[in-house]
């Protein structure tokens, strides 16, 4: 183990803090969150950093907002160390816990691979009476880590991805041809698959949309678009999930219908409205946006604040928006 450096820890207490406190306006403690996940994924695995670093993020799951919660298990997996998986397995095990958290919780267990983990999301995918959006994210999770530790993954080519997010699936494999945008966009439409493999046409009609000015990109986001029609509610807010991180402004219609339907999932309008938040820059989103400020759902509400700090950095000329300035030369 490497000696830990007293700055970044200092650091990481006052991100702690930030983060965990009532007071701090939910803006900020999404800033600090995702310093915090800065900190874990660029300190070593086994660092007094990095673990520092997890465990002040798992401190935020006291908080009574959802929205932050679920967004606290998704940074958890993404940050490629098994030190989170104890604190996700506690969300998923909480049944009195929200299901958007739980439901993360199960797919940033996915993320993270490990073999053992499939036992308790085996277990919750199987459970009498449990939320669908649980019972399907543990399904996806399972075929992931399965994926991952399988002999298919070491005989599949993937295309390279321009993301660098671990996925709850990866994309479709590269065969003789890459898959065209209408065969991907029926295995993402087809209902009798897998989700897990309907999962696996959405990010590879992700990646055909990046860089923006490709020719596919256009056509692969109105194939996505159609996502968001489909019944499971899980599947739809990941097509929002997805718009946000190709922030096309070929998305924005889309995602302006979602968000506006009062009968939608509210964790499906929370992914649309963080989704539009990240194409801030484009004409018209802000005041799209402004209109939920008072709307009935919590977590709606409070994504649409989210947004609008995030659409405030895309007008603006800052390197990240995820780090407070101070984070980038502790790591």
């Amino acid at each position: 183990m490497t000696a830990s450096n007293p700055t970044t820890l200092a650091t990481i207490a006052s991100l702690r803090q930030s983060l965990t406190s009532e007071a701090t306006p939910l803006p900020v403690r999404f800033r600090a969150l995702f310093s915090l996940k800065h900190l874990a994924k660029t300190n070593p695995p086994d660092s007094s950093e990095s673990l520092a670093a997890i465990d002040a993020i798992a401190a935020g799951f006291t908080s009574p907002s959802a929205l932050l919660k679920h967004e606290l298990a998704y940074c958890l997996g993404q940050t490629r160390n098994g030190a989170s998986i104890p604190y996700l397995t506690k969300v998923l095990e909480d049944v009195q816990e929200d299901a958007m958290c739980r439901h993360e919780a199960a797919e940033a267990l996915g993320a993270l691979g490990d073999a053992k983990s499939l036992e308790v999301l085996r277990r919750f995918r199987d459970r009498e009476g449990e939320e669908t959006v649980v019972k399907e994210t543990c399904e996806i999770a399972i075929d992931r880590i399965e994926w991952e530790n399988g002999e298919e993954r070491r005989a599949e080519k993937l295309r390279q991805s321009d993301f660098a997010s671990i996925d709850p699936a990866p994309p479709m494999p590269q065969g003789q041809e890459e898959p065209s945008v209408e065969e991907l966009g029926k295995t993402l439409m087809d209902t009798s698959l897998p989700l897990f493999k309907r999962y696996r046409a959405m990010f590879a009609l992700r990646d055909l949309a990046s860089p923006p000015d490709l020719p596919t990109a256009v056509p692969a986001i109105h194939a996505l678009a159609k996502g968001l029609k489909d019944k499971s509610a899980l599947f739809r807010h990941e097509i929002a999930f997805v718009f946000g991180q190709l922030a096309h402004p070929a998305s924005i219609p889309a995602l302006t219908e979602a968000l506006s339907n009062p009968d939608e999932a509210s964790m499906v309008r929370h992914e649309a409205a963080e989704a539009l938040g990240s194409l801030g820059d484009e004409e018209g989103v802000e005041e799209i946006l402004r209109k939920f400020l008072n709307d009935k759902e919590q977590v709606v509400r409070e994504s649409v604040i989210v947004a609008l700090d995030m659409a405030e950095y895309e007008k603006s000329n800052q390197t990240e928006y995820a780090l407070i300035p101070e984070v980038a030369g502790t790591a």
